[in-house]
């Protein structure tokens, strides 16, 4: 063995949905927006031209950074961006995860937190969820390194409630607690109530999902003018230019486009109220989804035997081989029309 071998750095990776480039199928597998971006990204798009791309993009991300700002009612030092959530969060890890103590976090959760942890060689406890995949606050009422969920969580899509967050925020006040909400658009309460009264909090937001921009790669954290200027530090001191000048523009036309945004999302969130009464007709058994995927189990038919016939037939979904969760299949909601054809297989499936 050639001795560079013995100093390469060896991980357990994160593993993505499965991206299929099939005719004709239906993807409800990643998460993803079934309807497009805002027109106004079309419009911007079309205004670029091969000399915008010849000169490097403003490093602050000024323009994005102030739409968001605007959007939510902050000022601009409380807004980082970067290269999807993904990007963002693992810059949070970086910058904020750095005691000996242990961080905390569920156990069923993002699966890429425990792939940064070992990446950045940050101590971590999986705690468990309670038999209804809910967090106990209680748990996170102990000695940590810093805390991190999603709310809603993934892949349950089921929600912490605004009250919670904040009785974990009041017992940890010395520690910095991550809210990922990357779902957090299509129905649940945001913690961005909860910014002026708690220095320690940090709120991680996507363009991926209730944007449509999930190929834009566009992420933001937000949170107090000093955790965010540290958030600065980190990425200057790793790369200066993570967003591109074409990014930049369309996501603050994105973000300004509210109306387009709030009809694109409801749309979204009837749909998946729909679907959740065609489940429980067909005997699923499921959570209840605040996000834009539910996630399903049946208690006469095996998951990832469920998942195999659906992908034979070009329909798409996530199964999870992982403790407790091997006999759930998530399910992303898609377009009305894509959903009946769901339920068209499910229903001949099941007969």
């Amino acid at each position: 063995m050639k001795e560079y071998m013995n100093y390469l750095r060896k991980v357990d990776p994160y593993v993505p949905g499965e991206q299929p480039n099939l005719p004709n199928m239906i993807k409800l597998n990643t998460n993803e927006n079934p309807y497009p971006p805002s027109p106004k990204v079309k419009e911007v798009w079309k205004q670029f031209s091969q000399n915008d791309l010849r000169l490097y993009p403003d490093p602050t991300s000024h323009k994005l950074n102030k739409a968001i700002a605007d959007y939510y009612g902050l000022d601009e030092s409380q807004v980082f961006t970067g290269v999807g959530s993904d990007d963002v969060l693992a810059m949070c890890f970086m910058t904020f995860f750095n005691s000996e103590k242990p961080i905390l976090f569920p156990d069923i959760t993002y699966s890429f937190y425990p792939v940064w942890a070992k990446l950045f060689d940050v101590k971590y406890e999986a705690i468990k969820l309670n038999e209804n995949f809910c967090i106990e606050k209680e748990d996170y009422f102990k000695e940590n390194g810093g805390i991190i969920f999603p709310n809603p969580n993934a892949p349950t899509g089921v929600e912490l409630p605004l009250s919670e967050i904040e009785e974990i925020l009041k017992h940890n006040p010395d520690s910095i607690v991550i809210a990922d909400e990357a779902y957090i658009d299509f129905g649940g309460q945001s913690a961005l109530s909860l910014l002026e009264k708690y220095d320690n909090l940090i709120i991680v937001q996507t363009f991926s999902k209730s944007r449509s921009m999930a190929g834009m790669r566009i992420g933001f954290a937000i949170g107090s003018p000093v955790l965010i200027k540290a958030l600065h530090d980190v990425k200057y001191s790793f790369n200066s230019y993570t967003l591109n000048r074409m990014t930049i523009e369309i996501g603050a036309a994105a973000m300004a486009d509210k109306a387009y945004f709030e009809e694109t999302v409801q749309k979204i969130i009837e749909t998946r109220e729909w679907s959740k009464k065609e489940f429980k007709k067909l005997g699923f058994n499921f959570f209840d989804s605040k996000s834009n995927f539910i996630f399903v189990t049946h208690p006469n038919y095996n998951a990832k035997d469920l998942f195999l016939a659906l992908r034979e037939n070009n329909i798409f979904v996530r199964y999870f081989n992982a403790d407790r969760i091997n006999n759930y299949l998530r399910i992303t909601i898609g377009t009305k029309k894509e959903m009946e054809t769901l339920f068209d297989f499910l229903k001949s499936y099941i007969k």
